[in-house]
């Protein structure tokens, strides 16, 4: 967990303190917490750019190799 000092202007402090209520919650963390997940559940994951998603694609096709040890195969003992 973080800890996190924050400032909020006097609207958004009251809108936390009506979202805490409504809901039941604790403190304003809480508050923030249920803001922010609800947020995630709106805007979903973002969308990959399409130069990405066909260079995985890309990578995807390519042959693969077996590493048994990969500090030894690098170099790395």
């Amino acid at each position: 967990m973080v800890n996190a000092l924050v400032n909020l202007d006097e609207n958004t402090n009251r809108v936390l303190n009506i979202v805490k209520a409504q809901h039941g919650l604790k403190d304003k963390s809480e508050a923030i917490s249920f803001v922010v997940e609800k947020y995630i559940e709106e805007q979903g994951e973002p969308e990959l750019r399409p130069e990405f998603i066909a260079k995985m694609k890309q990578i995807e096709k390519q042959k693969s190799i077996r590493v048994n040890d990969f500090a030894t195969r690098y170099g790395l003992k």
